[in-house]
């Protein structure tokens, strides 16, 4: 890890000390659907969709059990709800006949189930078992550190093999939430808030601009 690296990291620590999952769960599984449900959808709009959807499905079970159009329209506003549902319906079921109704505790095992890829595996092993498998390399992580010089790349797989090689391990889950609140307070998408920004000395894109 290079020295300015180490000085991100640590302006990263200053600013966001307490951060966690921006995805709200109690469990494993939940942490799962949520992660899914996830994808090209906020986790603002899925926090709501999903304080309905654990009251009424408790458990792997009840999910496995969903009914497949009640289920679509319930999960309609996280977008892509036809592939999710099935999605979901499918992984719930598989956990309940092949785990005995838990979530596996292996980053390999969790990609074979329907609607599971490196970013919600990750999510899983790094929030729910505090096993840093990789570094989960969402819009947030993949803009801030394309701005940061920290990757020249695009593709979110390329993305976490750069930063996997650059970070610690130990650093790996918490990195990508500090980047994800960084994203959410500071650096906005279209109006990135540069001025207050602590990380603008180090930032190669603001010294482009100004």
């Amino acid at each position: 890890m290079n020295t300015r690296t180490k000085k991100i990291l640590a302006l990263l620590k200053k600013d966001y000390p307490k951060v966690k999952c921006a995805l709200n769960h109690k469990n494993p599984h939940e942490l799962l659907i949520a992660t899914i449900l996830s994808a090209q959808c906020t986790d603002e709009r899925v926090n709501i969709v999903t304080e309905k959807l654990f009251k009424k499905y408790k458990t792997i079970k009840d999910f496995a059990k969903a009914n497949l159009k009640e289920f679509e329209k319930e999960v309609y506003s996280t977008g892509f709800y036809k592939n999710k549902a099935k999605n979901i319906i499918a992984t719930c079921n598989i956990l309940q006949k092949k785990y005995e109704g838990k979530v596996p505790k292996d980053f390999d095992e969790l990609l074979h189930l329907p609607g599971v890829a490196r970013k919600t595996a990750n999510c899983v092993m790094g929030n729910a078992f505090n096993v840093p498998s990789g570094v989960v390399v969402d819009t947030h992580v993949s803009r801030i550190t394309q701005r940061l010089g920290l990757t020249k790349n695009s593709d979110p797989v390329k993305i976490e093999k750069d930063l996997m090689e650059e970070l610690p391990k130990n650093e790996w889950i918490m990195f990508s939430h500090r980047l994800i609140w960084h994203g959410r307070k500071i650096c906005d998408a279209r109006k990135p808030k540069c001025e207050i920004c602590s990380l603008k000395k180090l930032c190669p894109t603001y010294k482009k601009l100004n």
